[in-house]
């Protein structure tokens, strides 16, 4: 039985994004947590922007990559209908000739009793009286 790599892609990319947006977090966290007395409140202020911003900017190369996977998962499942399809397709034209083929010799078969039943009529009414 072949196994289907796919969800184990899913769960990897569903994994980076947890990550991506866990560091996006403790950064904004971080810069949050100041222990410098000399902090000034534009610096405080800068450090919060800065932390807000590698968080959004984490959070859309998570959200970037989620939706690369759905994409792909829906490409492959695409791929995998037409190829369903084309494997049916194959085996009915299969499956055709085969009942073509079987058609013939069952007609080349009935045809040869005809012949034989044939002959056997002739025989009996040239012993006929």
């Amino acid at each position: 039985m072949r196994v289907d790599p796919r969800p184990r892609r899913s769960a990897s990319r569903a994994k980076s994004l947890i990550v991506v947006l866990g560091v996006g977090l403790a950064g904004l966290a971080w810069t949050g947590c100041g222990d410098d007395e000399n902090d000034t409140p534009n610096s405080i202020q800068e450090g919060i922007e800065k932390g807000a911003d590698e968080a959004k900017k984490g959070f859309e190369e998570g959200r970037e990559e989620v939706e690369q996977g759905f994409e792909e998962a829906e490409r492959e499942a695409r791929e995998g209908v037409e190829q369903g399809a084309d494997e049916a397709g194959k085996r009915f034209q299969e499956g055709k000739k085969k009942a073509e083929e079987g058609l013939d010799e069952a007609q080349k078969e009935a045809d040869k009793g005809i012949d034989e039943a044939e002959k056997g009529v002739d025989r009996v009414e040239d012993q006929a009286p």
